[in-house]
């Protein structure tokens, strides 16, 4: 498994905790250090079956700034995933991300039904 998170992130933090809890093995990757790519959220998008808007961190500042809550709707699909790919703090962290699971955010009950 590979958590992308952002360590000063109070709900990455609880992610961990919960993984280290429940005896999962992961690897962990800074989210603004080393921002997964264009063709890594392709694919993750892809493999999750969730909306793209939901790999956007919709609560942070720099989603506000860009004013996206208006933009993103008339947006194509490849100008939103070259977005996410320009900046870490724009992804909705923490990303959870197995051979057969991609998840977006910590939910502990979907983690708890997705993962063991």
């Amino acid at each position: 498994m590979l958590l992308i998170e952002y360590p000063k992130c109070t709900t990455c933090q609880r992610a961990k905790k919960w993984l280290e809890e429940n005896h999962i093995t992961y690897t962990e990757r800074h989210i603004v250090e080393n921002n997964p790519s264009y063709d890594e959220l392709k694919e993750w998008y892809e493999k999750s079956g969730l909306p793209l808007k939901k790999f956007f961190n919709t609560s942070g500042l720099l989603y506000k700034e860009l004013q996206l809550k208006d933009k993103l709707p008339t947006m194509s699909e490849e100008e939103q995933l070259q977005l996410l790919a320009s900046n870490g703090m724009l992804v909705k962290r923490p990303l959870i991300v197995g051979e057969e699971l991609v998840l977006a955010g910590f939910k502990e009950a979907e983690w708890a039904e997705k993962i063991k």
